[in-house]
C-alpha cells in the first residue's frame, strides 16, 4: 500500500497557551481528512514550542566571558546572546568552533545551538526553546484526537536538525506517541536467507523526514497527516532514538 502525506493547511498562528489538539482537529476537518487507525500526524516542533509558551526574549540574557569569547570565533555575525543561552540549555558541549556549537541537551539530544530557533517567531529579538517533554507533549495530542476522532493514531513532534558527515538538514523526530519509533528486524532473515543481526529501522524518524519534504520554512504549513505506513499501536517514546552512551562510539 502506499503511503500518502497530506499537508494541514489554514492552521492559525500559534500563541503560548493555545489548546493545539483542538486546532489540529479542526485542521483535519478544514482539510476534509478523519483520522483512521494507524495513521500518524507529524507535528513541527516550533509550533508545540509556541503553544507551551517556550520562548525567550534576548534583550533579557545577558552573556557571559564565555559567550563573547565563543561569539567573536564565529565566522558570520553571531549574538552572543543567543550564545549564553545555547549555553545555558546545554548538558555537555560536544563540539565549538568557529562560533559552531554542537551540544547535548534534553534527554540526550546532540544537534546545534541546544536546538534553539531563531526563525519563524514572529519578533527578531526573541528565540524558541525546544519543548520540556514532547514525548508527554505527543501522548497528549494523541489521547485528545483519539477521543475526537474514535481512531488510534500516532504522533510525533519534530524538528529539523544536521547530521554528521552529511550535508543538509532532515527532520527528526523528538517526541513519540502511539507507535513504536523503531522497527526492529534482528532474527528475520534476508532474501537470501541470512539472518538478520544489527537491523533496526527508525521508522519514525523516517516519518518525520518525509513529513519535513512539506513543511518549509515559509510553507505555513506545521503539520502533516501520513496515511498508509499503517503504524501499529504502541507505547514507544522519543527517547528509544537516544543512542546509549555505552554504545555510542564516538561520545
Amino acid at each position: 500500500m502506499p503511503i500518502s502525506l497530506y499537508p494541514l493547511t489554514g492552521i492559525p498562528a500559534i500563541h503560548a497557551g493555545d489548546d493545539l489538539a483542538t486546532i489540529l482537529g479542526d485542521a483535519l476537518r478544514a482539510n476534509d481528512l478523519e483520522l483512521v487507525d494507524g495513521d500518524v500526524i507529524v507535528v513541527c516542533q516550533k509550533i508545540v514550542s509556541k503553544a507551551e509558551g517556550r520562548s525567550v526574549r534576548l534583550d533579557e540574557i545577558v552573556p557571559g566571558p564565555r559567550a563573547i569569547a565563543a561569539a567573536a570565533e564565529a565566522e558570520d555575525d553571531k549574538d552572543p546572546r543567543l550564545v549564553e543561552l545555547v549555553l545555558r540549555h546545554s548538558d555537555r558541549v560536544v563540539r565549538m568552533s568557529r562560533g559552531v556549537l554542537i551540544v547535548e541537551t534534553g534527554p540526550g539530544w546532540v544537534c546545534a545551538n541546544a536546538g534553539i530557533d531563531a526563525s519563524n517567531t514572529g519578533d527578531p529579538d526573541r528565540v524558541l526553546l525546544l519543548p520540556a517533554d514532547p514525548d508527554a507533549t505527543a501522548a497528549r495530542l494523541a489521547t485528545h484526537l483519539a477521543a475526537t476522532f474514535g481512531a488510534q493514531a500516532g504522533v510525533i513532534i519534530s524538528d529539523t536538525w544536521g547530521r554528521p558527515w552529511r550535508v543538509g538538514l532532515v527532520d527528526f523526530a523528538i517526541g513519540v506517541a502511539g507507535l513504536n519509533p523503531l522497527r526492529d528486524l534482528r532474527g528475520r532473515t534476508d532474501m537470501d536467507g541470512r539472518e538478520l543481526h544489527h537491523t533496526v529501522h527508525a521508522d519514525a524518524d523516517a516519518l518525520a523526514t518525509a513529513a519535513g519534504l512539506l513543511m518549509e520554512k515559509d510553507a505555513g504549513i506545521p503539520a502533516v497527516l501520513v496515511r498508509g505506513y499503517r503504524a501499529a499501536p504502541g507505547t514507544g517514546t522519543g527517547r528509544d532514538l537516544i543512542r546509549d552512551p555505552d554504545t555510542d562510539l564516538f561520545r
